[in-house]
């Protein structure tokens, strides 16, 4: 029985009860048939959670991209491997075959070596979502140097923090970038984090905006010239199971940026079986995530997990709203994408928007459309399913984080019956587990709590860079033997899973664990609401009260303000229960995200209690104004 591709619901619980019970048998199969190796592995996994020292396939040899590249080229060397759609649809899209893929990014990896980048050493990848990227991040992972893509958008502090972090020795970026109607002075940003980052020896820079750069003699080089120069065929460097693949960066209740390293085979196993059964690719499919290759959704499902099915995959370099709020739509008539894949913001922001933009679209190619990087609002999955899907598409909604490399808790497609806002079941191979306040398992259905992870898995990242002490101590300590999440779930009584948001999202209200999730999803029910943010701050009576944060719709802003906050409190206490009440609303324009959409609440918890000091390094949001208003505003 080959375990790679779940059939229907019986298979998944098969599946699942296998891969529960024999681990080791059942991740061993799925990469001894479905990846070749130069050499095999002397034991599945080793580990010791308390230590957070996990190892899989130990010894065995691979690279990775001979898996995502060599192997297809005698089956699919002409099939398109990469659709690049610019940001201006009038620039026309281009088409990489698997034949075209493996030349550029055998010449990519030669020019590395030529300019001194051996196994091991770290690049740190600064570009828009160009062609280039994607081929730097494989030349990288080629030769066996670690790459640290930094979101083409961070400031120059952000990207100094993090090339000192790892020290690395080379940077890959460009003139610029485009992004909606915008140009972004990429090698500007480069030029300013470089003025405090010793490690660094050269410099690569592509050409994309065309604009005029201050070029430092003896360390930038245009890449082109290079490219051209150098020849279309690399050996690929043979690496350890365990060799780093790349360090990427994620947030830290800190502030301090964390470098999550992941290593090589574990990673390329279960990136690639969990590509194949969340989306249910088939060979002939086009599938899109629109996410930046610069954060882990980006890794895993526009470049690893596609290409090691030997996928036709779409990198966009656009925004949804330029030149018009069709532009998704348009893109998926142009190309008959078959896998949708975005996050909840976008759709919510575009389920502002009229309808006619959705409407005016074939959509018929779609068969699967997932959502990422949030739990999503019960409103946002309704207009998604019944506008986008056209009720026709199962909606994977997709529950895992940077840390945990792929995909953990998601619906199957035309396997697993779908629920709004739950995440549902977990992939083969993971073991969920809820733990109470004392760290002891909570059993049976029905119940909330922390949400862990009680056994490994082969994607995890292995440790922070430079920093395994943090990795155990953030990761590990809060329920020793298990991998804490940082994230609350609620199990339903069929076992299904929910995401109540982290656990710090947690506000205790007069004794009353309240997740801000829930409340977020009642208040965003609101028509007059576009979107919501919910944190606590401090009560005499209560301990905790409730402070929103709320963007209204078009259709919401002329209307009476003490209306409106008594209407969404009543529709919060009809939801969830008069507890649940807000005590403190303000209307905003915007709310503090990340580049990737994520929310800071740690920024409005501060503005909520009435801590202006230190918010952080704010320059790294996609809107850092929008803090100063919602500080000079607060109720």
């Amino acid at each position: 029985m080959s375990y790679y591709k779940i059939k229907n619901l019986e298979e998944y619980f098969k599946h699942y009860k296998k891969s529960i019970r024999e681990p080791r048998k059942f991740w061993g199969k799925i990469a001894e048939e479905n990846f070749i190796w130069y050499q095999g592995w002397d034991k599945v996994v080793d580990f010791n959670m308390g230590e957070a020292d996990v190892k899989w396939f130990v010894n065995a040899k691979v690279n990775i991209t001979k898996n995502c590249i060599d192997r297809h080229l005698a089956k699919r060397g002409d099939k398109t491997a990469i659709i690049f759609e610019p940001n201006n649809p009038n620039e026309g899209a281009l088409h990489i075959s698997y034949n075209e893929l493996y030349d550029r990014v055998a010449k990519m990896a030669n020019v590395l070596r030529e300019q001194g980048v051996k196994k091991g050493d770290r690049v740190c990848i600064y570009l828009p979502m160009i062609p280039e990227l994607a081929i730097a991040v494989l030349a990288c992972a080629r030769i066996g140097a670690i790459h640290s893509v930094v979101f083409a958008g961070f400031s120059a502090s952000a990207v100094t923090s993090r090339i000192n972090d790892c020290e690395c020795k080379m940077v890959i970026t460009s003139d610029g970038g485009f992004r909606g109607n915008k140009s972004i002075d990429l090698k500007g940003i480069i030029d300013e984090a470089l003025e405090k980052c010793p490690s660094v020896e050269k410099v690569l820079v592509a050409n994309r905006t065309n604009t005029d750069v201050n070029m430092k003699e003896g360390r930038d080089q245009w890449l082109q010239p290079l490219l051209d120069a150098a020849i279309p065929n690399n050996v690929a460097e043979i690496m350890d199971a365990e060799d780093p693949l790349f360090i990427l960066y994620t947030s830290g209740s800190t502030g301090k940026p964390k470098g999550m390293l992941h290593t090589t085979a574990g990673y390329m196993v279960q990136t690639a079986y969990s590509f194949k059964n969340i989306f249910n690719y088939e060979e002939n499919d086009v599938f899109w995530c629109t996410a930046d290759i610069g954060w882990i959704t980006g890794h895993s499902y526009i470049l690893y997990g596609p290409l090691l099915n030997g996928a036709t995959t779409v990198i966009f370099e656009g925004v949804p709203s330029y030149p018009d709020f069709g532009r998704f739509w348009e893109v998926i008539d142009k190309h008959k994408v078959s896998q949708f894949y975005t996050a909840p913001t976008a759709i919510r922001s575009l389920a502002k928007e009229s309808d006619e933009w959705v409407d005016k679209y074939d959509l018929s190619s779609l068969k699967v459309i997932g959502s990422v990087g949030e739990p999503i609002n019960e409103e946002a999955w309704h207009w998604y399913n019944d506008h986008v899907g056209k009720k026709k598409c199962p909606v994977v909604d997709t529950w895992w984080q940077t840390e945990t490399g792929s995909i953990m808790i998601s619906p199957v497609p035309f396997v697993t019956p779908t629920k709004p806002t739950y995440a549902t079941l977990p992939l083969p191979g993971i073991q969920p587990v809820l733990m109470d306040e004392k760290r002891n398992e909570i059993e049976g259905n029905q119940v909330v709590g922390s949400l862990c992870i009680k056994f490994p898995w082969p994607s995890m990242a292995r440790t922070i860079w430079g920093d395994h002490e943090r990795y155990k101590e953030t990761y590990f300590s809060a329920f020793p033997g298990k991998y804490f999440t940082g994230d609350g779930a609620l199990r339903d009584e069929v076992g299904y899973y929910r995401i109540t948001g982290r656990v710090d999202d947690v506000v205790i209200v007069s004794g009353h664990n309240l997740g801000t999730a829930p409340i977020e999803d009642a208040i965003n029910e609101h028509p007059a609401v576009a979107e919501s943010a919910i944190v606590g701050f401090p009560h005499d009576i209560k301990g905790n009260a409730l402070y929103g944060f709320i963007i209204l719709k078009e259709t919401g802003e002329y209307r009476d303000r003490d209306n409106l906050t008594r209407e969404i409190n009543e529709h919060v206490s009809s939801h969830i229960g008069p507890i649940a009440k807000l005590d403190k609303i303000q209307f905003v324009s915007g709310l503090p995200k990340t580049r990737s959409g994520k929310i800071m609440r740690r920024i409005l918890r501060k503005i909520a209690e009435g801590d202006f000091s230190n918010f952080g390094d704010t320059s790294t949001l996609l809107n850092p104004e929008i803090v100063d208003e919602i500080k000079d505003n607060k109720i």
